[in-house]
């Protein structure tokens, strides 16, 4: 199957092939923060926990919003994607998309309710690779790359994303987007 040539870098998303059945990145989309010589850095976007931030930050304020599981490194850590560009400390990711920033920050705008669930997102753990070895997953299809877009990425229905980006990358990926979770179940 012809792939589209992208490159991995900041900002681009990598699609896990339905054949990868690790558990944290089986049907997963990632979204790469970071790409070097150093290695690699990004998020799982796709996939929701049965928690939301309150049950995860005793002593956060209110704030009902969803937490999902970024990865497997520092899964006892928070991290968080917003589109607030004047939180300071963040990274753009790629245009209206930011990394991280001051969590005290984060916590005085939740007070004045200057930002919404629809502009922030949190997750558990992220994703990371050591230097060549993300290349090295793609060289053997384990992950295919594309673009997204920040309302993807900020999505209210993420559980649908992989397939959706399947689908839409052709008859071919289309195919693809029925795979079953486990095929063992089948």
């Amino acid at each position: 199957m012809e792939k589209p040539i992208i490159k991995p870098q900041q900002g681009i998303i990598l699609i896990s092939e339905p054949s990868l059945r690790d558990f944290y990145f089986r049907q997963s989309i990632v979204l790469l923060a970071e790409h070097n010589e150093e290695g690699s850095f990004g998020i799982i976007i796709n996939k929701p926990v049965e928690a939301h931030l309150n049950d995860i930050l005793k002593d956060f304020p209110e704030f009902n919003a969803p937490v999902f599981l970024g990865g497997p490194v520092k899964t006892d850590s928070i991290f968080f994607l917003h589109t607030k560009p004047d939180i300071e400390n963040s990274m753009e990711i790629m245009k209206g998309l930011f990394w991280g920033g001051d969590i005290e920050t984060i916590r005085e705008m939740i007070n004045l309710r200057l930002i919404t669930e629809n502009e922030i997102r949190f997750y558990i753990g992220y994703a990371g690779w050591d230097p060549s070895q993300l290349d090295r997953e793609i060289s053997e299809k384990s992950w295919i790359l594309s673009h997204t877009t920040v309302s993807e990425v900020i999505n209210p229905n993420p559980e649908n994303l992989w397939r959706t980006h399947l689908k839409n990358m052709g008859k071919d990926y289309a195919l693809w987007a029925n795979f079953p979770a486990d095929p063992s179940f089948n």
